[in-house]
């Protein structure tokens, strides 16, 4: 009766020993630079109260649109309405998922400790960009909605033959740590992209008769492998405590 006890207690530790360890949830969020900042501020009281682990990876507009046509897994996704339309006719995003978020403008930024520049016109805009000895945008390349609004705003305004051969691109991630390092005199870029970066001091907006306002919204993959716990942080993306987070980024809750 003993040996008979004992193989079966042996036969018990060894039968939960092949049991893998469960794992907590798992969310992937892929999300445009721009918003990349109000992701992460939300990322870890969610975590708490619900469960379960965000992942989170970023790229502009046209790189993260490229991954997930490529068949990138993920579960949500935070870009502009307009890309959440595209992915989801292409079968990509789940229909009627969508969710406006949060809106921000273009602004520029120099040097901490640096003379700001007198940018509260178009006319003085511009010659603040005529004066400095680079720029800094996103390189329009890479698919990055702020650099491409940028760059043909240098057209418009009839300075890009002057502008572009003392332009840095940045390939993506935060133009602010050009002139944060030195590498550039003056940058511009979205507001949110600015803020959060030490050492970069933000001008100001865009004049009103040429800023860009982007608009951010999250949608669901429709091969979301998490649908409960990604519905749960949209929720969290939306509600009020967002808010706040929006407002300390730069950005505005969407209307």
């Amino acid at each position: 009766m003993k040996i008979h006890l004992l193989s079966a207690a042996v036969a018990s530790l060894i039968t939960l020993a092949a049991v893998p360890p469960v794992s907590a949830a798992e969310i992937k969020v892929l999300t445009a630079g721009a918003y990349k900042q109000v992701v992460l501020a939300l990322v870890p009281d969610f975590e708490k109260q619900a469960g379960t682990k965000v992942i989170v990876d970023n790229g502009t507009t046209g790189q993260l649109k490229k991954r997930i046509e490529s068949g990138e897994a993920f579960d949500l996704l935070v870009i502009t309405p307009a890309a959440i339309d595209e992915l989801a006719k292409a079968g990509k995003l789940a229909a009627g998922s969508g969710v406006k978020l949060a809106t921000v403008g273009i602004g520029v930024v120099v040097k901490e400790g640096a003379p700001k520049p007198d940018i509260s016109t178009v006319g003085k805009f511009k010659q603040a960009l005529l004066a400095a000895k680079s720029v800094a945008y996103i390189d329009p390349a890479s698919g990055g909605s702020s650099g491409i609004y940028v760059d043909n705003l240098l057209v418009k305004l009839g300075i890009a033959d002057e502008v572009r051969p003392k332009a840095k691109l940045k390939k993506g991630g935060l133009v602010a740590e050009l002139i944060a390092s030195g590498e550039a005199e003056l940058g511009i870029h979205q507001i949110s992209e600015i803020v959060p970066v030490k050492g970069a001091t933000l001008v100001g907006p865009l004049p009103q008769d040429i800023q860009d306002t982007t608009t951010y919204a999250v949608a669901l993959s429709a091969a979301a492998k998490n649908k409960n716990a990604a519905e749960a942080f949209v929720k969290t993306l939306s509600g009020s405590d967002a808010a706040a987070v929006l407002k300390a980024k730069g950005m505005e809750p969407a209307k």
